[in-house]
């Protein structure tokens, strides 16, 4: 589902991120990608969102080239990555329903079917009883969950997180950890970067290590 084959990213200033870096995660495979701060975590995460393109070799997200899209093209294969950030990103002056629904809005999907999607994916994450509040009401796990329930509401092939649970205490770092668990299950491929050794080492999942912009053979 993800293959990177000899990818390197070097910015302007002459800082190069990531080098020489291939790997490959399998449909529904769920993994981790870990290093220290600086170690090309996130560069590697938007490099796949198509944020950034690299320097050299290639990237396959589904069996496509992303080298191979052009511009305006890039929208529409993004509806199909998910995203879940250590901010959560939420619009605090609207309701949580309001959130999630968003990217459906944007997608242009018909507001007849946006309601029974949205209340599907708080659904999945438990949240189904505060779809009429603020998320400012809502505790660190619970606005994490929303920003989660807003990721997979296109119901994307791949799911990206950027270090989710930064800002968690243990417990409901695991509690978040099963979630993506769940959706790896029902064929979403999974990609978490974080520095939480100790959350890793405990979820049995592949371990794709960056040190200094090279992944480590583990």
């Amino acid at each position: 589902m993800i293959q990177f084959d000899r990818v390197s990213k070097r910015f302007a200033e002459g800082f190069e991120a990531l080098s020489d870096v291939s790997f490959r995660l399998a449909r529904a495979e769920m993994a981790f990608l870990t290093g220290h701060s600086g170690a090309g975590k996130s560069t590697l995460l938007k490099l796949i969102m198509m944020m950034d393109r690299p320097n050299k070799g290639q990237i396959f997200v589904g069996g496509q080239n992303l080298s191979q899209f052009k511009r305006r093209q890039i929208p529409y294969f993004r509806r199909h990555i998910g995203v879940v950030f250590q901010n959560h990103h939420l619009l605090f002056d609207r309701s949580v329903f309001a959130n999630v629904a968003l990217p459906l809005e944007i997608a242009g999907v018909p507001p007849r079917d946006i309601g029974r999607r949205v209340r599907a994916s708080l659904d999945k994450v438990g949240l189904l009883s505060k779809e009429k509040v603020k998320p400012i009401t809502l505790s660190g796990g619970e606005q994490q969950r929303v920003g989660i329930a807003r990721a997979v509401i296109n119901k994307p092939t791949v799911l990206l997180a950027d270090e989710p649970t930064g800002n968690l205490d243990p417990e409901l770092s695991a509690d978040i950890m099963k979630l993506f668990q769940q959706f790896s299950q029902v064929g979403v491929t999974v990609l978490v970067a974080t520095h939480d050794l100790a959350l890793v080492s405990s979820m049995r999942s592949r371990i794709l290590q960056l040190d200094h912009g090279q992944l480590l053979t583990l």
